[in-house]
C-alpha cells in the first residue's frame, strides 16, 4: 500500500507493507532512527512521536493509520539545529543516562506541557508512567521537565 503523510515538515510517500508499524516506517523506510523501539508492545514509551500534535506510541500505530498525518519525531523537534527547551532541559538536569528512553521521553513531556504548561511533580510523574527509564530515578526527568515548562 502506499502511505503519504508528512514528516518534520517534509511531505512523503512510501510504498509498505499493510502491517508495517510507524515506527519501522520512521526508521526503516525514512532512516529516522531517533525514534526507538524498545518492547514492541506500546508499553515502554521508547517509540513515542508526535502524530497530529499529540503523543502516541509509534510501534503501536501502523503507518497506514497515519495517512495524510503530520508526524514529528524527535530529530525533527528542533528542525534549525538548536536543541528545543525540553531537549536543553534534558540535558542541563541531566534527565538521561544511557539515553535510550530519552528521545520518547521528550516526546512525552513535549506534549504534557503543551496540554499543560505549569505541571507539577506529580502530574509529570502521573503522565510520563507510559514510558519507562530503567537507569534513573525519574528525579532529574521531572526536574527537567520543570525546568523545561518554564522556557516553552
Amino acid at each position: 500500500m502506499e502511505v503519504s503523510l508528512t514528516v518534520n515538515g517534509q511531505g512523503v510517500t512510501r510504498e509498505v507493507d499493510p502491517r508495517t508499524t510507524l515506527v519501522d516506517l520512521l526508521r526503516d523506510h525514512l532512516s529516522l532512527t531517533g525514534t526507538h523501539v524498545g518492547c514492541d508492545t506500546g508499553q515502554c514509551g521508547a517509540c513515542t512521536v508526535h502524530l497530529d500534535g499529540r503523543a502516541v506510541k509509534a510501534c503501536s500505530v501502523l503507518a497506514g493509520q497515519a495517512e495524510g498525518a503530520e508526524v514529528t519525531t524527535i530529530e525533527g523537534l528542533a528542525p534549525d539545529g538548536e536543541l528545543h527547551p525540553m531537549q536543553a532541559a534534558f540535558r542541563e538536569c541531566h534527565g538521561l543516562q544511557c539515553g535510550f528512553c530519552t528521545p520518547g521521553m521528550v516526546m512525552a513531556a513535549v506534549d504534557l506541557v503543551r496540554r499543560n504548561p505549569d505541571p507539577d511533580e506529580a502530574t509529570i510523574r502521573e503522565q510520563l508512567e507510559g514510558n519507562y527509564c530503567r537507569c534513573t530515578g525519574y528525579h532529574n526527568i521531572v526536574r527537567a521537565v520543570r525546568e523545561a515548562a518554564g522556557r516553552m
